[in-house]
């Protein structure tokens, strides 16, 4: 009997590698199951069937069943297992060999071109695996055999320069990797597990040509605010958010913007992400002393005007990123906490007087990602307000929603990109006297001020029918 569309076919990783990513979207077939000397394939109903499976056999050297799905079935399967993605010079990404010698090349070429930001190398008990994040997601790619797990672990460790004899502590490195039209940096971090060395290659995009402040989703009345922060001469520009929320992102699309031939800036980062003509970066090197709180000291001396310290994770950082902005510096950096306002809590709770952080914090704000729906496949349905978090209040009334389709231009997963969402906070001379009271209640100030929250903006973008109420669901509560 044919599978109905709703059906949840799952593939197994370890089935994939017997298809060719050529051989699956050629015969439109998939593996449902193998067993020593056969395999059975999904496929949509064909003519003759008999001929595909002899074909398939002379090709395989295996017996073949086949078992008939519906075609949106098999579209589907393919789109989401056997990925395909075109190249810039239009040319569709080769099958990766985990035998070859070049797979590890093979590998980062395949994750770049999926747009994916991180590569996961994993060893467990009986199996060892890659995969890959695209759109915020883990998605498994790869299994990997064990005996062929070591070499490759060896050849990332060479070429990022670590030890390949040390497997007991982490390790942490780069690599420039420059094949054919593909150059960029990856951050390499090792991992010593249960099993064995757990390796993640972050992907570091080094053009940040392209990254302009208007285009990275603030709202008009946001973006006035910040920039209004970014063009004052002196003072702290902070932007909080967990890790992977484009913090960094929007930190170098505002020193492009303030990269002029009068400006001395410098930055100091874990890593250096990207690169930007006439800023002179420093990449963090704490094994040899050279911590963000020992370069800020170096910093005040080399008459910079402004300064972007990667991020303030301790009092020392802290205290010396509020010294530089009191002697009249403009310092750009990232903190970690739940939105905008809790930036004033957690520099006192660092150690930072309060009436120091109401003389410096000029701007604070708070940053998330969330996917955007595909806009081929999205599915308009009608909405109820029991689907919102319980004590939630919606800001206005929403009749109906879109939910996650599915097609090929999103490989099946009803999402395609993300999109940033901010809550800016300008501190002005109120704002200042209720931190320096310790205040923490500003909301009526902050409506006053016309003042839009995570909340706010993120459940536009879902009004809009931009994105699903699932991905801002987080957002919904308050902090």
């Amino acid at each position: 009997m044919e599978p109905e569309l709703t059906d949840p076919i799952v593939l197994r990783t370890a089935h994939l590698h017997m298809l060719s990513r050529e051989q699956a979207w050629h015969y439109r077939v998939l593996p449902k199951q193998a067993a020593p000397g056969m395999l059975e394939l999904y496929c949509e109903e064909q003519a003759d069937m008999e001929a595909l499976k002899e074909e398939l056999e002379i090709i395989s050297g295996l017996e073949i069943r086949l078992f008939p799905v519906g075609e949106e079935v098999v579209s589907r399967l393919l789109s989401q297992y056997y990925m395909q993605e075109s190249a810039a010079a239009g040319q569709v990404l080769t099958p990766v060999n985990q035998n070859a010698e070049d797979f590890l090349i093979q590998l980062i070429r395949e994750a770049k071109n999926l747009k994916s930001s991180d590569i996961h190398i994993e060893r467990y008990e009986k199996k060892c695996r890659v995969r890959i994040r695209i759109d915020g997601n883990m998605v498994e790619r790869h299994l990997l055999k064990s005996e062929n797990y070591p070499a490759l672990i060896n050849k990332i460790k060479i070429k990022a320069e670590l030890d390949i004899a040390e497997k007991r502590l982490p390790q942490d490195g780069r690599i420039n990797f420059s094949h054919q039209q593909y150059q960029f940096d990856i951050r390499v971090s090792v991992l010593p597990t249960l099993y064995g060395e757990k390796v993640v290659l972050r992907l570091l995009n080094n053009d940040a040509a392209g990254i302009e402040l208007d285009s990275l989703g603030f709202g008009a009345t946001d973006l006035a605010n910040y920039l209004q922060g970014a063009k004052r001469p002196n003072g702290l520009l902070l932007i909080s958010g967990p890790t992977g929320s484009g913090k960094t992102t929007t930190l170098y699309a505002t020193l492009k913007l303030l990269n002029k031939e009068t400006r001395n800036i410098l930055t100091i980062e874990d890593p250096v992400e990207y690169t930007l003509e006439g800023v002179n970066q420093v990449q963090l090197r704490e094994s040899i002393g050279l911590t963000f709180g020992a370069a800020l000291r170096t910093f005040l001396r080399q008459d910079p005007d402004v300064i972007m310290v990667g991020e303030i994770r301790d009092p020392e950082t802290a205290g010396m990123a509020i010294r530089a902005a009191l002697t009249g510096h403009l310092v750009l950096s990232t903190i970690h906490t739940n939105s905008a306002w809790g930036i004033v809590s957690r520099l006192i709770d660092m150690g930072v007087p309060a009436f120091q952080v109401a003389d410096t914090l000029n701007t604070a704000a708070a940053q998330r990602l969330i996917r955007l729906l595909c806009p081929h496949c999205k599915v308009r349905k009608a909405f109820s307000d029991t689907l919102y978090p319980g004590q939630f209040k919606p800001y206005y009334e929403v009749s109906h929603h879109y939910v996650a389709g599915g097609c090929e231009q999103c490989y099946h997963t009803g999402y395609k990109g993300r999109k940033a969402v901010y809550e800016v906070i300008p501190v002005d001379l109120e704002l200042a006297r209720e931190i320096k009271s310790g205040n923490a209640q500003i909301t009526e100030l902050l409506n006053a001020r016309g003042i839009r929250t995570l909340a706010e903006n993120a459940f536009r973008i879902f009004s809009e029918g931009d994105t699903t109420l699932e991905e801002i669901y987080p957002l919904l509560f308050n902090y």
